[in-house]
């Protein structure tokens, strides 16, 4: 017994890379059972721990037939699991695709979709004069706007931002706010700005928008119900009068940090908060 103890204790040293080691095999182990749990290959992971412990038995016992037996099935074991999970390990690599280390390489690209989606909902909407307001969250965080309003967590799409805004719609009151790419919420409620300088034509939405972009640095797109207008709001700034090239220089230079060069839509005229 005390030299099973001491055989116990006499271990290496553990180091910094030992630590990483088991953190990522533990990470790993961890994330493949949240990608069986609930399918057929949770099943299949029970019955191969079974096959291992009758290898395992049949090694410390002379089960020879069975240690033959299980030798022999397991080579083809893993041809057969590609076989009959091959659904199941193609949404397994979809999902780690999808995980946030990846998602960070592909931010500038969903970016630019979420511009141009948002774009075409707006000329839409502005076409058939339906009042909206569209939130695009930047560094500083909405959570709680989102939280005043009906939460969704969907993809964007203009289909999707145009069928909320309808008039007769449950959710066309108050504001869209898009986090991340995804639309959070829809019928949230912004703060009205204060500032007594504003043109006298200016409705509500316009209001929150400015009073919005004062707090943080959103950007709001908004779509004038009366005269059909797209305007933007930024840093308290409100662009109004845009073309569907010009909304697209505005988003893409707050959002995509993309500088102004010649060739450009020019900047629309602007109202100073």
């Amino acid at each position: 017994m005390s030299q099973l103890i001491a055989r116990l204790l006499d271990r290496p040293r553990m180091t910094w890379w030992d630590v990483v080691d088991i953190l990522i095999v533990s990470l790993l182990i961890y994330e493949g059972l949240k990608l069986i749990r609930g399918t057929r290959a949770m099943q299949m992971a029970a019955g191969l721990l079974l096959v291992l412990l009758l290898f395992y038995l049949s090694q410390l016992f002379p089960l020879q037939t069975v240690a033959w037996l299980i030798r022999s099935v397991l080579v083809y074991v893993v041809f057969a699991a590609i076989v009959i999970f091959q659904s199941d390990i193609r949404r397994a690599l979809s999902q780690l695709g999808s995980a946030p280390v990846f998602r960070y390489f592909a931010r500038a690209e969903r970016a630019a979709e979420t511009i141009e989606e948002v774009i075409a909902a707006a000329a839409l909407l502005s076409k058939d004069n339906v009042g909206a307001i569209i939130v695009l969250e930047r560094e500083i965080g909405l959570r709680n706007y989102v939280e005043s309003g009906i939460p969704l967590d969907a993809e964007v799409s203009y289909d999707l931002l145009t069928s909320i805004f309808q008039p007769k719609a449950p959710l066309h009151d108050g504001a869209v706010i898009i986090q991340e790419d995804r639309i959070a919420a829809a019928a949230c409620f912004l703060p009205l700005t204060v500032s007594p300088g504003l043109d006298r034509d200016l409705g509500t939405r316009h209001r929150a928008a400015i009073g919005l972009t004062e707090e943080c640095d959103a950007l709001a797109v908004v779509i004038s119900e009366e005269r059909g207008e797209i305007s933007v709001a930024v840093r308290g700034r409100l662009y109004r009068r845009l073309s569907g090239d010009e909304l697209r220089a505005r988003l893409q230079s707050a959002m995509l940090k993309k500088r102004w060069t010649p060739g450009e839509a020019a900047p629309a005229p602007e109202i100073q908060s």
